[in-house]
């Protein structure tokens, strides 16, 4: 495993990307460690149990990803997503009970709209 400091990567980013590749890369500040670099085209580590899963989770939980897009990655099924993240206290929906609450009117206008038959011209 290489380690670099912040300055260094810094510095020169694209170095501790092409490290990464290789193997982990430890970030430290201060003597410290701070991150950890992993290339996410190591299918070894990307095959662990559980990786792809805290992975997609905390992409979920920092906004990165959405609730497909993280289901996705996870290999869970959306449903199965949306329990996971309830387990863990992480909000499905996000937004006001009113935001949500016109969200909700708008798909319920959108489906009786869509469920109308298509005049012939």
């Amino acid at each position: 495993m290489k380690t670099v400091n912040v300055r260094q990567l810094k510095n020169n980013p694209s170095e501790a990307l092409r490290a990464a590749r290789q193997s982990p890369v430890l970030v430290m500040k201060r003597d410290h460690p701070e991150a950890l670099l992993v290339h996410l085209d190591d299918d070894d580590l990307l095959a662990e149990p559980g990786v792809r899963r805290a992975l997609a989770t905390a992409l979920f939980r920092e906004q990165s990803l959405s609730l497909g897009q993280a289901a996705q990655l996870s290999g869970l099924a959306i449903a199965e997503f949306i329990q996971h993240a309830a387990r863990l206290g992480i909000a499905v929906v996000r937004g006001t009970s009113s935001q949500t609450r016109d969200d909700a009117d708008t798909i319920e206008a959108w489906r009786t709209e869509s469920s109308q038959p298509t005049p012939v011209r």
